[in-house]
């Protein structure tokens, strides 16, 4: 599919999420760090709680982006956009599921912590 009504901008909206989830993972809250890497951050639970939120919603609306983009460049019909939205939305509720369930650290080597 080529798509491009959008000029392809909705891979900003889930470089965005990816950065997001990143942050998260690298935040270090309780952690007692006295030498703090490149990087290092400490956000409450409350901010954390809003980080995680985003992604889901970023993720959701890059879905979004994506498969009207398919329909207005007529890649995809009617019926195509409404099955394979679902489908797709769907797929983000499980990969935010895994992401919660794993601490926010998948597939990435979760940091020795000592």
């Amino acid at each position: 599919m080529s798509g491009g009504h959008f000029d392809y901008q909705q891979h900003r909206i889930s470089e965005i999420a990816d950065s997001i989830e990143r942050e998260i993972r690298h935040n270090e809250d309780g952690m007692p760090i006295f030498d703090k890497p490149d990087g290092w951050s400490n956000h409450s639970p409350e901010v954390l709680d809003i980080f995680k939120e985003a992604v889901k919603r970023l993720k959701e609306a890059t879905v979004y982006a994506q498969r009207i983009d398919w329909y207005l460049s007529g890649d995809d019909g009617e019926e195509t956009l409404i099955k394979k939205l679902k489908e797709d939305l769907e797929q983000v509720k499980r990969e935010v599921k895994e992401l919660e369930n794993n601490n926010w650290y998948i597939g990435v080597k979760e940091p020795d912590r000592k």
